[in-house]
């Protein structure tokens, strides 16, 4: 008998419904249907031993958020897509408590890089409440570790991890990384969270130490993203699809290890994927906007469209304005400090408008 492949608790259920060996109903295991921001979302709960040994997976709630039209580009996809995990994760997390997100995989692989492009959307704050109490006192304590991955560090993910959760003391982990699933339509379309915890590796076949409460001794919530499907499944289901049946080692033969595929444009669907998952922590851990993410995060559109316009509109003939791409905040005097090189014709020109310059970034100050 040829076992397919899915980390998916949706997909696990699917198989053994499909399964001819079961005529009988499926215990332990409830599912129910829902859409959330024009999403739709499957929950699948396993109550008990017989929901484990029947899906293989421990007991807990999954949430898969189906993002198929995500990929259709209509309107506000981008803020719907962050409010439905934003609120299904807000809805699993504990209401307080300082957190630890993970992100797990390896960075220089794309498929397996969801977890690590994840954290670079995730507002750290832990440091900023350390030092500064009152002016980030509505904030929730967030701390983010990229584990790697064993063979550039030599550390097992889970060792690394419960090491830090020992010094940090988080009141929970939130694990990010990448799964399998059994059908391409689901690769880069879905997203599963739980209340389980999380095997690291699992996206790309190299199960390593689990991250779950039992092992870290604090609640793990995983977010993860199907980014690849196993080989022998997917020529599996097309093969029943054509009424035909084939043994496993008829499918991996001569193949030492199973064989992964991937989408061709997985950089982009993976990049976009994992900001909505960064910018859905966000929303689950934070009371703020989805706009005012972006500020927080550092977005420097509004500031290089301003520029744009100022050299227009002061300085015409200018041939390029530069900016270097950092800002330094002063909380306590309420100021920041950037600075971008202007190319200009003579340097009498900036002592002539220096009064202008001044106003510009009086204004920028205040918007």
């Amino acid at each position: 008998m040829f076992i397919k492949r899915t980390d998916l608790a949706l997909e696990a259920r699917e198989l053994w419904q499909e399964s001819a060996e079961r005529t009988t109903r499926l215990m332990g295991v409830k599912a129910t249907k829902s859409k959330l921001e024009g999403y739709p979302v499957t929950r699948v709960d396993i109550l008990d031993h017989r929901g484990e040994e029947a899906l293989g997976k421990p007991q807990g709630s999954y949430f898969t958020i189906d993002l198929t039209t995500f990929w259709q580009r209509k309107a506000d996809f981008f803020e719907r897509a962050v409010r439905a995990v934003g609120t299904e994760l807000k809805a699993l997390l504990p209401v307080e408590g300082s957190a630890l997100v993970v992100g797990l995989g390896n960075a220089a692989m794309t498929p397996d890089a969801v977890g690590p492009l994840a954290l670079d959307s995730v507002l750290i704050t832990r440091h900023l409440l350390s030092a500064m109490p009152k002016q980030f006192a509505g904030f929730r304590p967030v701390s983010a570790f990229r584990t790697g991955v064993l063979g550039t560090t030599g550390v097992e993910s889970a060792e690394a991890v419960r090491g830090l959760v020992e010094q940090v003391h988080p009141s929970l982990v939130i694990a990010i990384d990448a799964l399998a699933s059994r059908r391409c339509q689901r690769v880069c379309a879905t997203v599963q969270l739980s209340n389980t915890g999380i095997v690291p590796g699992s996206g790309v076949g190299n199960h390593r130490w689990a991250l779950d409460q039992k092992t870290l001794g604090v609640p793990v919530f995983s977010i993860g993203i199907p980014t690849v499907v196993d080989a022998a499944t997917l020529a599996a289901d097309l093969l029943e699809e054509q009424g035909l049946t084939v043994e496993e080692s008829q499918l991996r033969r001569g193949r030492a290890k199973p064989m992964m595929v991937t989408p061709r444009d997985i950089d982009a669907q993976v990049r976009d994927l994992a900001k909505v998952v960064g910018y859905g922590i966000n929303w689950a851990l934070q009371d703020l906007e989805i706009d005012e993410i972006t500020a927080l995060l550092g977005g420097t559109d509004n500031l290089t469209s301003e520029l744009s316009k100022w050299c227009a509109a002061y300085y015409p003939t200018a041939s390029t304005a530069t900016w270097n791409g950092t800002a330094t905040i002063n909380y306590n005097e309420n100021t920041i400090t950037t600075a971008f090189t202007l190319a200009v014709a003579d340097t009498a020109w900036g002592a002539e408008n220096e009064a202008d310059i001044k106003a510009w970034f009086a204004d920028m100050s205040a918007m």
